[in-house]
């Protein structure tokens, strides 16, 4: 838990120089795009569909996820991971998101701060999540996850 707070005030630190870069009305239309990202997940997650729910995220060997487990490197081990660990409809359950707040890195990257909630008959599992978006050949695309 100690690095997720880490990377937290190195974003807040990166994102605090970016504003006088980008204009509202382009960082706005940058938050609606990536707002529709993570709708497509939460719809692919909800189908049980994983390879649907990973488009979102960049599919190369670079990608790296952050979870309880530890650090996964690469778009096809993080879907393994999620394959081995909802097996089953009740292990994955209904998928939502609670995002509370979209700010800009970078030109072309931002970080996504959120809420987890993932409704089960097996129990819940709640959580949150830091993303780093980064927009790649004209696409919105996940390429570092931290989840808790």
């Amino acid at each position: 838990m100690r690095h997720f707070w880490y990377l937290l005030v190195l974003a807040i630190l990166f994102g605090c120089n970016s504003n006088n870069q980008q204009t509202q009305t382009s960082i706005e239309a940058d938050k609606t795009q990536i707002l529709q990202v993570l709708k497509t997940q939460e719809n692919a997650w909800n189908q049980r569909d994983f390879e649907g729910f990973m488009q979102g995220y960049l599919n190369s060997d670079s990608l790296k996820f952050y979870g309880r487990n530890g650090l996964t490197k690469g778009w096809q081990n993080t879907l393994d991971n999620y394959i081995k660990g909802y097996p089953t409809a009740a292990e994955s359950g209904t998928l939502t998101f609670k995002i509370n707040d979209i700010s800009p890195i970078e030109t072309n990257s931002y970080w996504v701060m959120g809420e987890f909630f993932l409704e089960r008959t097996v129990g819940n599992a709640n959580g949150i999540f830091m993303l780093i978006f980064k927009k790649i050949d004209g696409e919105w695309k996940i390429v570092a996850d931290m989840s808790a």
